[in-house]
C-alpha cells in the first residue's frame, strides 16, 4: 500500500525551494532573499581547570567540570546569495525579539526593493509584532489591521501568517512544512556555529559569550561566507 502524500509538505517544500531557485535572480533586481532562524540554549560554559593540549601520541584532555554562566539566544539571518550572515543575540527569543531583529535587518539595507524571508512556523513568527513590522513598510492601514484575537489581520496566527506570506508585499515571508527544518539553510550554518565555535570553547561569562560570537560572525562574514549549493527540489504534486 502507497504511502498517502502530504501535500501541505509539497506544496511549502516547493515554495521554499523555489525561493531558493530565485534569490540570484532576485538579488540582481535589489530584491534579498534571507533564511532565518534562532538558536536557543547557547551555555556559557568555562572549565573549571584548563585542559591538556594535544601531543604526540595523546589526544586532547578536557576537564569535564564546568561552571555555567547561563545562556544566550541567537536570532540569525543568512542572506542565501552570499552566505552572510545578520545576528542579534539575546538572553531571550520573544516576538519583539523577532521584531526587533526583523526592524534591523529591514534597515540594514533601505536601498533594497524587495524581501523574502524563509523560515519556521513558530508562533513568533506570526505574531502581532511581526505584522507590525511588516505594516509600517507595506503601508497597511490601521482598520486592516484590527484587533488581536477580535478581527482583522491580526485576529489570529492563521491571518497574520496570510498576510505575511501575501506575494503581492514587498516583505514576503515563506513557511518551511511542519517537522522540515532541514529545508532552512541556516540550520546548515548553525553546524558550523557549532563545529568552529560553540564546541570545547570556553567562555567566562554571558557577555565573553555574546562579544566573541559577533567577532566570529565578523571573521565568518569577511573570510568564509559564501552561498550554499541546495540541490533539493521539492517533491512535486500529483496532478
Amino acid at each position: 500500500m502507497d504511502t498517502p502524500r502530504d501535500e501541505a509538505f509539497d506544496i511549502h517544500s516547493a515554495d521554499v525551494c523555489d525561493t531558493y531557485r530565485q534569490a540570484i535572480a532576485r538579488a540582481d533586481q535589489g530584491v534579498r532573499t534571507i533564511s532565518f532562524d534562532e538558536k536557543t540554549g547557547m551555555q556559557a560554559l568555562e572549565p573549571l581547570t584548563a585542559g591538556k593540549p594535544v601531543r604526540p601520541g595523546h589526544i586532547e584532555k578536557r576537564e569535564f567540570e564546568y561552571k555555567r554562566h547561563g545562556t544566550q539566544a541567537l536570532l540569525a539571518g543568512m542572506d542565501v546569495v552570499t552566505g552572510k550572515i545578520i545576528p542579534l543575540v539575546r538572553d531571550t527569543r520573544t516576538e519583539q525579539d523577532f521584531s526587533d531583529w526583523l526592524n534591523r535587518t529591514l534597515m540594514s539595507d533601505p536601498h533594497a526593493v524587495g524581501w523574502h524571508f524563509v523560515m519556521d512556523r513558530l508562533n513568533t513568527h506570526m505574531s502581532e509584532a511581526a505584522v507590525m513590522a511588516v505594516a509600517r513598510v507595506e503601508g497597511t492601514p490601521d482598520n486592516e489591521l484590527g484587533v488581536k484575537g477580535k478581527s482583522g489581520i491580526l485576529k489570529n496566527m492563521k491571518t497574520r501568517a496570510a498576510y505575511l506570506s501575501d506575494t503581492s508585499h514587498k516583505i514576503v515571508f515563506h513557511y518551511t512544512p511542519k517537522h522540515a527544518s532541514w529545508l532552512n539553510q541556516i540550520e546548515i550554518w548553525f553546524s558550523i556555529l557549532v563545529r568552529r565555535f560553540l564546541k570545547r570553547n570556553s567562555f567566562t561569562s554571558k557577555e565573553n559569550l555574546k562579544a566573541r560570537l559577533h567577532l566570529f560572525v565578523d571573521f565568518f562574514n569577511e573570510k568564509m561566507a559564501k552561498p550554499f549549493k541546495w540541490t533539493y527540489k521539492g517533491r512535486p504534486l500529483q496532478v
